[in-house]
This record gives C-alpha cells, sequence and structure tokens, in this order.
C-alpha cells in the first residue's frame, strides 16, 4: 500500500472517529464535535460543520473533547455534540436541518459516541458519569427532531416514581440515597441493532461514583450498570438483560464494541452478541434471550474476579479486590483490558480482532469523600507522589502493556497476538483478504495477516493512531484510510515521550498505487525552563498529589502530554508569569482550559507549578545535558521495573 491522499482537519485534539463513506464522500467527525465532509478519492474538503461548542464547558467532558463518528439516514447526517445536543446535517449541502438539546441544560452531561440510525429513529446516548449524572438513552425522529421514547438506565429517586417496572425492580438493587450521587450508568458508546430480531441493543457504563461502598453502602447489585440491555426500537421497550459484573467498583463497563454473529456453538447455530469490555472477559450471549454462553478471561491478567459461575452467569468476586477494607492491586484497572477502540470479526477466520492491553494498579479508597461538581467524583484516591519522571516512564514502559489479540470465541483462547510499545492502540478492520489493519498510538499503521498475526506491512503516521480504519472503493479503486491523531481519555493520561513536534488530526488514505508523500516534521524544541522555586519537599509532594488529582487526566501521568493538550514541562516564561490567570481566573477558558478556583487557592497552584517546573527541569537535562550517570540510572531503573514486574506476575 502507498499513501494516495492525506486531509488535515486543522484541528489538534485528536480523531477517534470512524469515517463514514456514501456516494465518494467521507464523512469524519472530529475534536470539538466539528464533521468534515471530504472528496473520497482526491482528500478534498467539500464542506465543513462547526457546531461551535462552548470552550468554557470543556470542564464538563470527561476524556477530551473527541467524537467517535456520525451516523446517516436518506440523505441527512447525524452527529452528537459535546454539550449535549443532537444535530441532523445535510449531506450534500452541510447546512443543519434540525438541532434539539437531548441532556438537561447546566448539567454535567456529554456527548463523545456516534447515533445509531434504527427505523428513521436517532438512537443517541450520552457521558458524564464521574461528574454523577444519570444515565439514559434516546430516540428521536430522524425526520423533525421529536424524542420519541427515552430508558433511563437506573433508578431515580423513589420519591418522585419510576418510569417504568424496570426502573422499580432495579430500585430494588440499590441501597442508600444513591440518587444523590447521580449512580451513573451512561450509554457512551457501543450499541447494535438486529433487523430480525428488531431488537436494539445497547451497553452501559460505571457507577457513579465508581466506589460502590460509597454510592450503595448497604449493597445491591445496582442495576443497570456494567450491563447488556436489549430494547424494542420503535418504544424503547425493556426486553432482556445481562449484567456482567454486578455492583461494579472498579470503573468497568458494557460500553465497548458489541459484535453480534451467528456462529455454530456447541453444535448448533446460535445468534449471539459478542463483547471484550473493560473488565477482561469475553462475554458470549444469546442475543434472542440473553443468556450466558460463555465468559472466559482475554485478558492477560484478571485478579478481581476468578471465573463466572456458570448456572448462575455471575462472576465469582475475590476477596479484597474490592478495595474497601484496604488498598488492592487490581488487574485490569478502569483503562481496561479493552477500551472503547473499536475491534472486529471476521467470519472467515472465526477471530476477534481486539485492541487489547495489560495494565494493572493499586486501587484504594479516598477517605473523607466529597463531592466536586465540576470535577471528577469516583471515591478512589487517585493521587500520586512521584516525582522522578525517568523512573515513572520506565515503570509505564515495563509495566503497561498494548497488542493487538487474536481470539477465538468457539475454542474461548488466544490464537495469536502482535505486540505494540504502549495502551490505547487504534481499533481494527478486518478484511475478506484476511488482513487486519491496525493503527498505533506511537505513529504506525500496520497490516497483518488474520490467520497468523505476521506483519505484512507498515508506514509511519507521523503521529499516534486511535481511532479505526475503513476500506472503501471509489471507480473501481479499494482504499484504506485510518485517522491519525492521538486524543482522548488514554492517550492523554499515558502520554508518550515524542521528540518531533506534534502532528494531529489528519486523514490519511492509502491505496495500491498511491505517490504522495507526507511533509518532514520538525525535531522537537523546548524551552529552557524557568528557575527552580525554592520550596521545601512537603511543598512539591502536595503540588505532585494536587497535579494527579486535577491536572493529570488532560497533561498526563508527571506531566508527559500525548501532545493534543499542550505538555506543561514545555510552557514558555508567560505562561509561567500567568499561571494563576489561567489555572485559578480562567484566562485559557474560552481555549478550552477550564478554571480550578473551586478546588485550588494560590497556595496550591503555586506547589502544582513548582512539581511542573521540577518535572521540566528533569525533561531539559533528558535532551539537551544527558550524562553517563544519567544513563546508568536509566539502567538501574529498567532493572527495577523488570524486578517488580517479575514479582508482581507471581501473584
Amino acid at each position: 500500500l502507498k499513501l494516495a491522499w492525506f486531509f488535515d482537519t486543522g484541528n489538534t485534539q485528536g480523531l477517534q472517529a470512524t469515517s463514514l463513506v456514501i456516494d465518494g464522500v467521507m464523512y469524519v467527525t472530529a475534536a470539538w464535535s466539528i464533521l468534515h465532509a471530504i472528496d473520497a478519492k482526491t482528500g478534498e474538503e467539500l464542506w465543513q460543520f462547526d457546531p461551535e461548542v462552548p470552550r468554557e464547558e470543556s470542564f464538563r467532558y470527561c476524556c477530551g473533547v473527541v467524537n467517535r463518528g456520525a451516523a446517516a439516514w436518506q440523505d441527512s447526517l447525524f452527529i452528537g455534540t459535546l454539550d449535549g445536543r443532537l444535530i441532523a446535517i445535510d449531506r450534500h449541502s452541510g447546512q443543519s436541518i434540525w438541532s434539539t438539546q437531548t441532556t438537561p441544560k447546566g448539567e454535567n452531561y456529554s456527548i463523545t459516541g456516534a447515533p445509531r440510525v434504527v427505523k428513521g429513529k436517532v438512537i443517541i446516548g450520552n457521558g458524564g458519569s464521574e461528574y454523577g449524572v444519570r444515565g439514559f438513552v434516546s430516540a428521536y425522529d430522524a425526520n423533525n427532531g421529536e424524542m420519541l421514547w427515552r430508558f433511563y438506565t437506573v433508578p431515580g429517586n423513589p420519591a418522585n416514581g419510576f418510569e417504568n417496572p424496570q426502573m422499580e425492580l432495579a430500585a430494588k438493587t440499590w441501597t442508600g440515597n444513591w440518587w444523590e450521587h447521580g449512580a451513573g450508568g451512561t450509554v457512551w458508546d457501543a450499541m447494535a441493532y438486529d433487523p430480525e430480531l428488531d431488537l436494539l441493543y445497547i451497553g452501559v457504563g460505571n457507577g457513579a461514583p465508581h466506589n460502590r461502598n460509597i454510592r450503595s453502602p448497604f449493597g445491591g447489585d445496582n442495576l443497570f450498570l456494567c450491563s447488556i440491555l436489549a430494547l424494542k426500537p420503535d418504544t424503547g421497550e425493556y426486553v432482556w438483560h445481562y449484567q456482567e459484573v454486578p455492583a461494579e467498583t472498579w470503573d468497568y463497563t458494557a460500553t465497548q464494541t458489541i459484535v453480534l454473529a451467528d456462529i455454530d456453538w456447541q453444535g448448533k447455530t446460535r445468534k449471539v452478541l459478542m463483547q471484550a469490555p473493560k473488565a477482561g472477559f469475553f462475554y458470549i450471549l444469546d442475543r434472542e434471550t440473553g443468556e450466558l454462553l460463555s465468559a472466559e478471561p482475554y485478558a492477560k491478567k484478571v485478579t478481581w474476579a476468578s471465573h463466572y459461575d456458570m448456572e448462575t452467569g455471575r462472576p465469582v468476586e475475590v476477596e479484597g479486590q474490592d478495595y474497601t477494607a484496604a488498598p488492592a492491586m487490581v488487574y485490569p484497572v478502569g483503562l481496561g483490558a479493552h477500551n472503547w477502540h473499536p475491534m472486529s470479526y471476521s467470519p472467515d477466520t472465526g477471530l476477534m480482532y481486539i485492541p487489547a492491553q495489560h495494565i494493572g494498579g493499586e486501587l484504594k479508597q479516598e477517605d473523607n469523600y466529597q463531592r466536586y461538581p465540576r470535577h471528577w467524583n469516583t471515591g478512589v484516591d487517585t493521587s500520586v507522589d512521584m516525582h522522578n519522571a525517568a523512573l515513572s516512564q520506565t515503570l509505564l514502559k515495563t509495566f503497561v502493556e498494548g497488542y493487538l489479540l487474536a481470539w477465538d470465541p468457539i475454542k474461548q483462547q488466544v490464537a495469536w497476538t502482535a505486540d505494540h510499545q504502549t495502551i490505547g492502540n487504534g481499533g481494527t478492520l478486518s478484511t475478506a483478504g484476511n488482513l487486519v489493519f491496525q493503527g498505533t498510538v506511537d505513529g504506525s499503521f500496520k497490516a497483518f495477516n488474520a490467520k497468523n498475526g505476521e506483519q505484512l506491512w507498515r508506514f509511519n503516521t507521523q503521529n499516534g493512531i486511535v481511532g479505526s480504519p475503513i476500506s472503501y472503493r471509489v471507480d473501481d479503486q479499494q482504499f484504506i484510510t485510518v485517522p491519525a491523531g492521538r486524543g482522548g481519555g488514554l492517550s492523554q493520561i499515558i502520554g508518550i515521550q515524542h521528540e518531533v513536534t506534534h502532528v494531529n488530526g489528519r486523514i490519511l488514505a492509502f491505496t495500491l498505487t498511491g505517490s504522495e508523500s507526507l511533509p518532514a516534521v520538525d525535531k522537537l524544541s523546548i524551552p529552557k525552563p524557568p528557575a527552580m522555586p525554592q520550596v521545601s519537599d512537603d511543598i512539591l509532594s502536595q503540588g505532585a498529589i494536587a497535579y494527579s488529582r486535577f491536572c493529570s487526566r488532560c497533561h498526563g501521568t508527571n506531566v508527559v502530554s500525548d501532545g493534543a493538550i499542550p505538555d506543561l514541562r514545555h510552557l514558555e516564561t508567560v505562561w509561567h508569569d500567568n499561571f494563576n490567570a489561567v489555572v485559578l481566573d480562567g484566562m485559557m477558558e474560552a481555549a478550552g482550559m477550564p478554571r480550578f478556583d473551586d478546588v485550588l487557592d494560590e497556595q496550591s497552584a503555586a506547589a502544582i507549578q513548582a512539581f511542573i517546573i521540577e518535572q521540566a527541569h528533569q525533561e531539559y537535562q533528558r535532551r539537551e545535558n544527558p550524562s553517563r550517570l544519567m544513563a546508568v540510572k536509566n539502567w538501574l531503573y529498567q532493572q527495577l521495573a523488570d524486578g517488580l514486574k517479575f514479582l508482581s506476575e507471581l501473584q
């Protein structure tokens, strides 16, 4: 394959979308819910639709300002926006047809997932569990935007009555005043539709807060968290459910890719629903009834449950893994053994191709839990006091593994794997030519033999890939395209040290006869950091902890950014001079940087700034003045990391 064309969106915040191609036109969403129409043969932009999402509301958005795609119906396209709108757009002109607000204004809901269209009804969910919202999914008339039905996924305050019998049933599985926390259960991504059975399947997310000991202190399964629900698409009426992780407390979700297939299961053709969600087990359900057929671990390590009891369909939890009595080392942590990145199934090979990852972590209950309306509320202590960036990066590189997993659903075992540099890699495309395509977050686009995992081709994309490739044909010529652009939850939290200038928001198209090439990228030049503030080690520790709680989910662990959002180690002097104006006064709200004066004061902001400057000095030393001593230290860090990993694998 050779590069045929590329298109720069002009947006640096990352591309997570799976593109649509209709009548030779590609439709792809970018950050801030912007929709681009591109000539799928030449890469020329035809039009752009910007819903003008208010940048100052970025504090409401859990995991970046990304968007996972549009839906199409007749001559209309549909997008969900970060601020909760559903918009219909004429696919020929790019003009808005109608727009409706799907979420309560002023509450911390957001939309990053793609809508689905079923029989003229646009189905849309939302996100926001970390901020304490109550999840629901809604259907709208594709012609005029009229709401047709809404199904809540968790119960509200019983004093206000219940919307349907299912909510009354679900309320019996909750305890305490759960509604005061919102309860969560948002439908932020996966949905699927079976036209033969006329059933809509939705995946429900995690609880709010994550810690079940806070949201439901006296136990209960907490329906319908972390569940697959089957609904009638005409009315939203409940048909069946299967709860994958009852009373989830690890940020586990059932919102990952839902794949529908007919397979030969134990000598009989079964209509199945398959999913490989965060929790690390591969679920196969009878999609007619919701019966659990299989739940085997696909992840390299799962500690929260030993197995599933096939008589009851429930997991057998491992004592102590709920981290309430004492901190617990849990695999996988909330980033998951597989997150939102789409997986694909090949009926030819019978294999599922999963963008898998191996990541564990210590979970600890948050002492003196307090809810902050504008921030994450998990009930889990996320504070980290780590100052040595080189050691931190070595530990992450050693303990965090990303890989492409080919899983055999029938044999319930691994067929093959292909290792990647880190986690958060792009979705997969499996073709009838027995190829699997996947992009990686470190900047490669690869093709593998679908049967044995042999790497057949690789292209340097100059920037990480988290979205999914597609295949299409225009004028008898086949194209493979992929969006390149890091951004969003995982790649923001786990940043990669990059040595060249950041290139983001680019669509790449490949053919067998392409002759295009990418422009060269410049080596990254960083400013000399300001003088180190004269502060105590205690102040630096306070800064590290505050940074990990309020800053790391966007600017990266130990201030190592993915590049989509500014790397704070590379701040020019003018930004350090105006640090409080940005962090406390909201000087950059219009650009998407929220203010933090509701949780930070001048003293804590100064501590964070001191920690950032400390990390900047370490980065400057690494790049501009590496020493033999530094090389020796890095070698020792690697030996330490390897030893710790060996010990962890013995557990």
